[in-house]
């Protein structure tokens, strides 16, 4: 069963004080399996947005102790700031991450404000998915009037709490009200103009957010037959934003909430943002993100600006990263760390993966006294290593001066190349496991017939796996050969031999996996299923030995 994980983005009224900051931020280190992934401070918002991540009870009780410290360090009557707030913990909001839904961290959501408001007296707004009535679900409306106004908020019965005192105490003074919800993932996204107006900034933020401007006439509201204001809507949906100045570094900012990513993506916005500005005569100089942000959405921006530029997208990981911060100005004002900066990478950390160590390392690793890495593990790298050279040519063939109508076809190749690579590599440290399975089988208990029929069982299903990952090394590596044929056909003829070494690569991953099958196989007690993967596992490899000759015939011709 999948591990349930959620996100909790609390938003601190605390930008400037970095010793507060990280006690608030800290505090949650004391519930054991929660990790902290992201502290981010504005000095001109006088905020911090803190995101960390775990199992759903044990963030709402490290969520609990932090809204609880900050409301020891912050006292809401002396703040001062640029973003709309009206507690010391302004916002928590929780974010399902995997293994569980929107409506069961809403309920989540809902124990920790009861929580709160009972145990910490703070007022507390449930919004969002956690709403419990529909004015309630837009956070706007939650904190309308913002700390200012909170006094008369509470007196007010149709803003009375969800959960905590309705009367503007001394305690709720200083601490202010919390606004508690369960939603999707928020992109806190901020772009830079070359301006320092605030209604400038403004004006294009209306240009863009779903709920655009209120309509004037003669410089008074066009009100609907209910008195309502009629609005002009902006361009994108799921999207909030507002302009603002930033002193910190002396610029306006449009400062956007990208509410589903789905539906609006953050190069949607900051290339919608970019023609908004240049048609009011400001540029866009760059952009910010505030917290973390899903890989995909990264990667799906790099993607977006090598299609305008006609260039491949079949490129790796890391060059799509460094072309999506270079294009959207991710370091326009400071220095953009992916590692600190992308969820998935936060969340890996370091790991023991083979395929995370350096060369030499992992040649140590392979020359040591331990039996894995093995003939499969190097079989899967070397076949990775293979379709990285046919991936190589189609890259560069993509950029051949004169071929400019083609780039898209070898595109696509590239990218074939890229998932066979991730798929082989994948397959490097999975067939280091499914050895270590196999090893571990055999070291049960066998000393009663129950556990003796245990050990067996363990041991045939670990054998089986341990067949089976050889096997699609096999088929990958064999696959991954058209890459190869493709580029010595119409690929870059001074490359043929790159793309001829690759095809070799291949073969001897299709040959060294084919040795694993077979060595493994033959301990396998169910003949009928050994006998049935050795037949198809003799027909991939005959396969790629065809595959290797028809490229060799092709590049004996040409050179």
């Amino acid at each position: 069963m999948q591990k349930q994980l959620i996100e909790c983005v609390p938003n601190i009224s605390e930008g400037c004080d970095l010793e507060k900051i990280n006690i608030i931020a800290h505090s949650i280190e004391q519930i054991e399996g929660v990790k902290l992934l992201d502290i981010d401070p504005g000095k001109a918002t006088n905020r911090t947005v803190i995101t960390f991540v775990g199992e759903p009870q044990k963030v709402i009780d490290a969520a609990f102790i932090l809204i609880k410290k900050a409301a020891e360090l912050i006292d809401m009557s002396k703040h001062h700031g640029e973003h709309p707030r009206f507690g010391a913990t302004d916002v928590c909001p929780l974010v399902p991450i995997s293994g569980i839904t929107i409506e069961e961290t809403s309920k989540y959501a809902k124990l920790l404000g009861e929580r709160v408001g009972i145990e910490l007296g703070i007022p507390v707004y449930l919004y969002e998915n956690a709403a419990q009535e529909s004015k309630r679900k837009n956070l706007a409306n939650c904190r309308s009037g913002e700390y200012e106004g909170l006094k008369e908020k509470l007196s007010n019965p149709n803003w009375k709490p969800d959960f905590g005192p309705s009367e503007f105490n001394n305690s709720v003074a200083k601490t202010g009200a919390t606004a508690i919800s369960a939603r999707d993932f928020l992109i806190a996204y901020n772009v830079n103009l070359n301006t320092t107006s605030t209604r400038r900034a403004n004006a294009v933020a209306f240009d863009i957010r779903e709920a655009g401007r209120v309509k004037l006439e003669n410089g008074k509201k066009v009100l609907d037959p209910n008195g309502d204001p009629i609005r002009i809507p902006g361009k994108l949906k799921a999207v909030k934003g507002i302009g603002w100045y930033i002193e910190e570094y002396g610029i306006a900012q449009i400062s956007y909430n990208l509410t589903n990513i789905s539906i609006t993506s953050m190069h949607r916005a900051f290339d919608e943002s970019c023609k908004a500005a240049q048609e009011r005569g400001l540029r866009v100089t760059g952009s910010e993100l505030i917290g973390l942000i899903p890989l995909k959405a990264m990667l799906d921006a790099a993607d977006f600006y090598l299609l305008k530029q006609e260039r491949s997208l079949g490129i790796c990981e890391s060059e799509k990263i460094k072309i999506a911060v270079k294009s959207l100005g991710l370091d326009d004002l400071k220095s953009f760390h992916p590692n600190e900066k992308i969820i998935e990478y936060v969340l890996k950390g370091k790991t023991n993966n083979l395929i995370d160590m350096s060369l030499t390392a992992f040649a140590d690793e392979t020359a040591g006294e331990s039996m894995a890495p093995g003939g499969g593990s190097i079989s899967a790298y070397v076949g990775a290593l293979g379709v990285s050279l046919g991936t190589m040519v189609a890259n560069l063939s993509a950029h051949k001066p004169g071929w400019d109508n083609r780039w898209s076809e070898f595109s696509d190749w590239a990218v074939k190349g890229q998932s066979y690579k991730e798929t082989l590599m994948a397959l490097v440290d999975e067939d280091t496991h499914a050895f270590n399975k196999i090893i571990d089988a055999f070291r049960l208990p066998k000393s009663s017939l129950e556990e003796k029929s245990i050990h067996s069982q363990a041991v045939e299903l670990a054998t089986k796996y341990g067949t089976e990952i050889p096997f699609k090394v096999m088929e990958t590596a064999c696959n991954s050969m058209e890459v190869m044929l493709a580029m010595v056909k119409d690929g870059l003829q001074n490359s043929l031999s790159d793309a001829g070494v690759g095809a070799l690569c291949a073969r001897t991953a299709v040959t060294g996996a084919y040795f694993n099958v077979r060595i493994n196989a033959k301990d396998i007690k169910d003949r009928t299923y050994a006998e049935a993967l050795l037949k198809k596992a003799a027909s991939v490899y005959k396969d790629a030995l065809q595959k290797e000759a028809e490229i060799i015939a092709f590049i004996d011709a040409k050179i």
